[in-house]
């Protein structure tokens, strides 16, 4: 399925807390497996989910580089854990904290996939990391990937943290 166009508006939907949204990709990021509390905050049918990339939910308020950072962790073997702003069917957004991980085959060797578990975020933190998004956003449009990548390195260098040290510290 291809990504909707889908108009933003300024409408926030919040998680229930103890929720989580849980989905399943292949190594393209196609989703193979949506809960039912994906499918329910998300404002998507099973059916428009399933076999669409993960990306349907997408904000235009993200930048690009959250997701290089995403896909360069998860691609590596390693857990990603951070704060993501996603757009809902109807438009609205809703913020969560996300933990991605590789999916292996039997025997442990290769990645066949990734896991995707969301929980309601903290509002400060989600204070906190919307400004430094939309620093890193106004960094991609004058100059790009390469600019945003740059500017979020520099903000987490003044922090004196990594991506992962830093979604834990906020």
């Amino acid at each position: 399925m291809r990504k909707p166009h889908i108009k933003p508006i300024d409408k926030e939907v919040e998680i229930p807390d103890k929720k989580f949204l849980v989905s399943k990709t292949d190594l393209r990021g196609i989703i193979k497996y949506a809960n039912t509390a994906f499918i329910e905050v998300s404002g998507y049918t099973e059916e428009e989910l399933v076999g669409s990339n993960h990306n349907i939910v997408r904000h235009p308020d993200m930048p690009r580089t959250v997701f290089k950072l995403l896909w360069d962790t998860i691609q590596s073997g390693k857990e990603f854990w951070g704060y993501v702003k996603n757009l809902a069917k109807d438009g609205s957004y809703y913020w969560v904290f996300a933990h991605v991980t590789p999916s292996y085959d039997t025997t442990g060797a290769n990645i066949i996939g990734y896991h995707s578990d969301r929980r309601k975020p903290r509002k400060d933190a989600v204070e906190k990391i919307s400004q430094i998004y939309a620093e890193v956003k106004k960094a991609e449009e004058r100059g790009g990937l390469e600019a945003g990548v740059k500017k979020f390195n520099e903000i987490l260098e003044m922090e004196g943290k990594d991506y992962a040290e830093f979604v834990f510290s906020i």
